[in-house]
């Protein structure tokens, strides 16, 4: 090869080298230019979060199965599980951001949203009168609940049986004023019962049937048409405007286990006595007077949720007159 053509050739070899060092700049940049664009979609797949507060229950048996977060996974979704006591405690962990989701009684919904928690109502099962009762000893002088007059009565503040205790009263010709309440959870409450504190005790499940079965207490009176005691499903507004997918299919597992339950009863019963470590007997009578079904919120729900909120108003148990409207489902409209 001739000087002349090795200098051509070395030229044109290092103007190939610049053109494809150029293209693969360009493709860098193009690269570069479009992450912005698509790290955000990225990077809230991935930090999406569920956490869920819950009640030994229904949810239990949901975290046990693990299908929520099977079908959450193609979501980018975490899901992180938060055991509470009762209803009331999961509201206040709702209300400074702790939680996402959750399940309470008709009652702690009211309390939170007169108190400013931005809950929203996303679910809400069948009534289930049965579940919650008044108790007294075996031994108790009581034999109606108009006897209830001037007694001490161990209740959770807030939760779905002091709507029951209310309207119950009422039903029977006595005033709220009439009782002396005693604020207590439902294990002091159990221990004031068994020690003769309290002369009754108004409870819901897996406690009720226990303290039947263990204590002898005797039922004065459930719920049966006195309340519905819907149990509801809520979340916050603003994690339910940006998570409805999360929320729906979280509302859609629940209600396959609860149509399992209905149609299994024993072995419902066998899985709820794991969780609670209750002899299985003792869950089998607490199953047996259960009623199954969770669905979406409707404008009755809502009323009847409205009527819990009057009434607490009109007793002074809230500090203001509230909307429930304004906890309504976006999809509710």
């Amino acid at each position: 090869m001739s000087d002349n053509n090795r200098s051509r050739f070395k030229n044109n070899t290092q103007a190939g080298q610049r053109r494809r060092l150029l293209q693969a700049g360009l493709g860098i940049a193009a690269v570069a230019a479009l992450a912005p664009a698509l790290s955000p979609l990225a990077a809230y797949a991935a930090q999406r979060e569920f956490r869920i507060g819950y009640q030994k229950g229904l949810l239990s048996l949901l975290k046990k199965r693990g299908t929520l977060e099977q079908r959450l996974a193609p979501l980018g979704v975490t899901v992180k599980w938060i055991e509470f006591s009762a209803g009331p405690v999961q509201l206040e962990a709702l209300n400074v951001g702790s939680i996402d989701f959750g399940d309470v009684g008709e009652a702690p919904p009211i309390f939170a949203q007169a108190n400013g928690t931005p809950i929203a109502y996303v679910a809400a099962t069948v009534p289930r009168p049965a579940v919650e009762a008044v108790l007294i000893p075996a031994a108790s002088t009581i034999k109606t609940v108009a006897d209830l007059k001037g007694k001490k009565i161990a209740l959770n503040k807030g939760s779905n049986v002091h709507y029951f205790l209310v309207k119950l009263l009422q039903k029977n010709g006595l005033n709220y004023s009439d009782v002396n309440p005693v604020w207590l959870s439902p294990a002091d409450a159990r221990a004031a019962f068994e020690k003769g504190v309290v002369d009754a005790w108004v409870i819901w499940e897996p406690f009720l049937a226990a303290a039947e079965k263990t204590l002898s207490a005797r039922i004065l009176a459930d719920a049966s048409g006195v309340v519905k005691n819907r149990a509801y499903y809520f979340s916050s507004k603003e994690y339910s405007k940006k998570n409805d997918d999360i929320l729906d299919i979280a509302i859609e597992e629940l209600n396959q286990i609860d149509l399992w339950g209905q149609a299994h009863r024993s072995d419902l019963a066998a899985e709820l006595s794991a969780v609670w470590g209750l002899p299985k007997p003792i869950v089998d009578v607490l199953v047996a007077r259960s009623s199954f079904g969770t669905g979406p919120i409707t404008k009755t729900i809502l009323a009847e949720q409205q009527i819990i909120a009057d009434t607490f108003f009109e007793l002074k148990l809230i500090p203001k007159q509230i909307d429930v409207r304004d906890a309504a489902p976006a999809a509710l409209g």
